[in-house]
């Protein structure tokens, strides 16, 4: 066991997926994985390991923000060697082209976090997705039928943003603001795994709009499929 996973040597495949809440790992093992079997429950972050196709794969929460998802991935990595790492989240859109229950497959995150500028002393150091997952990705939002966007997003500290900082990363380009791919991409390129973020918008800083926590948690299954499919085509990998 690891100081916040509570699993055994073998408990957790290679390929897991993370959504930010524990309720939707919950989710994602009982609708989508064949005989799941639960291995984590410290601090209520459920976590679960079944097989999709035949291939083993694990999915587990990871709470919000950056500081919460680097301590997650950092055990998964180092302590039961996972290789490929599929954050499965909500996001608000920030530019108009992005719409409710869009797809977005992150290929870079830009962050308001002061961690990596600590940890690159004071330098700017670029969290991107792995190209393999993003390509593989790409390929299985086809495959489904589902047209995908994407591009840079903006991994927040702040949830509720006074200053509406997101407008700065807006106009350039950033499709949408969540908070956490840029602690997930850092920390895998650091250990030189593969690590990539899939997002469905749950709101829109724009007009308003807005889904249930209840629609967050069993409606967004467009991503928990790409990423399924994307675990089945990695496999072989390493």
């Amino acid at each position: 066991m690891s100081v916040h996973i509570g699993a055994k040597p073998g408990d957790i495949a290679k390929t897991i997926l993370l959504p930010g809440d524990p309720l939707r790992a919950k989710f994602i093992a009982e609708n989508f994985l064949d005989n799941p079997v639960q291995f984590n429950n410290v601090r209520g972050m459920l976590g679960f390991t079944g097989t999709y196709k035949g291939i083993p794969i694990s999915v587990m929460g990871t709470g919000m923000g950056v500081p919460s998802i680097s301590i997650y991935v950092h055990e998964l990595i180092h302590e039961y060697g996972v290789k490929n790492l599929m954050r499965v989240g909500s996001a608000g859109a920030i530019v108009p082209k992005v719409k409710i229950r869009d797809v977005v497959l992150a290929s870079s995150a830009s962050t308001t976090n002061g961690f990596n500028k600590n940890r690159f002393r004071g330098f700017d150091y670029a969290p991107t997705a792995d190209f393999q997952l993003l390509s593989k990705a790409y390929e299985s939002t086809k495959e489904l039928g589902i047209e995908p966007i994407v591009g840079n997003v903006l991994s927040s500290d702040i949830f509720y943003d006074e200053t509406n900082s997101h407008e700065l990363f807006a106009k350039a380009g950033t499709l949408c603001v969540e908070m956490e791919a840029a602690g997930l991409y850092t920390a895998a390129a650091m250990a030189d795994v593969r690590a990539l973020t899939i997002l469905t918008i749950s709101d829109s800083l724009i007009t308003g709009e807005a889904t249930t926590s209840e629609e967050r948690q069993k409606t967004f299954t467009d991503m928990m499929k790409i990423a399924l499919e994307t675990a089945v085509k990695i496999n072989d990998l390493d």
